[in-house]
């Protein structure tokens, strides 16, 4: 009897195809597969939690990462361009560019070598503005922050803005020949304004002169504002070859100083030998503490205690 004929004895039905297979291969239809052990499920705030898988970039591909921020780029002085009548600068007695090297001119090559280096030592904006002041009015600050301004512009590649910020009696224009009907006090007063709009632009390379502007009665609360710090950091940022010089009013005498020191990196105290007393001296170097490196000019005098005079060292033709 073949294989197709056979009868399943339990129960009288003919045998399934499992049956046959757990005949050959000695499967067993009864046995249950083992239960296994109860995972409990995945809370849904840790399946939030997972982290999401990480897709490195294909070699190869075309995605780049995003460029650094650029550093602000330095406004151009864009106002009007006067030529300076040197004849003027001779008469008022301070340095010619062209004419040939004076005592005076070496006097303040000497004191800018001083103020550079601590401008390019503190390489911040701050620290290349430099204040010009006086404790009492007639010790010679404009005369003094006239003729730097001048030496400083000589510097190769080298800008050298003078800011005449003494509103009360401006001078700094008249000091070179200039006429001017707006300024630094225009700027303040107008957001509005641009500064570097108002600034002179000089035929003696590397000078600019920013006038004192219209006077108003809110002078002092102008300076005192924010708006001061935020004309100055435009006329700085993003300019490493860029000096200001500022001649403010005396320190005793009115309230300008005081507030500018507060924006500069860099203080220039002039006093008159043999005038300015030494009380005076202590008062506007109190008034003027919020700049951290004040330094002292002594001007007019006629003796050197090293015994050293200017001018004299040069060659002389057979």
């Amino acid at each position: 009897m073949t294989d197709q004929g056979k009868i399943n004895r339990e129960g009288a039905r003919p045998a399934s195809l499992f049956e046959r297979a757990d005949a050959t291969y000695g499967l067993d239809p009864r046995r249950t597969a083992p239960k296994l052990p109860d995972v409990p499920p995945v809370p849904e705030t840790v399946r939030r939690a997972a982290p999401a898988p990480q897709v490195e970039p294909r070699p190869g591909s075309s995605a780049k990462p995003a460029p650094p921020p650029s550093a602000p780029k330095a406004v151009a002085f864009c106002g009007p361009f006067v030529r300076i009548d040197r004849e003027h600068l001779r008469v008022a007695g301070l340095i010619v560019p062209e004419d040939p090297v004076t005592g005076l001119l070496e006097e303040f090559r000497i004191i800018k070598r001083e103020l550079l280096a601590d401008a390019r030592a503190g390489d911040t904006p701050l620290a290349r503005r430099i204040l010009v002041c006086s404790p009492h009015p007639g010790e010679g600050k404009t005369y003094c922050a006239t003729n730097l301004a001048i030496a400083l512009a000589a510097e190769r590649n080298l800008e050298v803005l003078l800011v005449d910020a003494d509103v009360v009696k401006p001078s700094v224009a008249e000091r070179f020949g200039l006429e001017a009907d707006h300024g630094f006090m225009d700027a303040l007063a107008d957001p509005a304004i641009l500064p570097e709009s108002l600034v002179i632009r000089t035929d003696i390379d590397g000078l600019f002169v920013l006038p004192a502007g219209t006077a108003t009665a809110r002078d002092a609360e102008y300076i005192a504002s924010a708006r001061t710090g935020e004309v100055l950091d435009r006329l700085t940022q993003g300019a490493p070859d860029r000096i200001i010089i500022f001649d403010t009013p005396p320190a005793l005498a009115a309230s300008p100083a005081a507030e500018l020191a507060q924006h500069v990196g860099q203080a220039l105290l002039v006093v008159r030998a043999n005038e300015t007393s030494r009380a005076a001296l202590e008062d506007a170097q109190q008034l003027l503490s919020a700049c951290g490196d004040i330094k002292l000019l002594l001007n007019a005098t006629r003796y050197s205690p090293s015994g050293r005079r200017f001018g004299t060292y040069g060659m002389k033709g057979n």
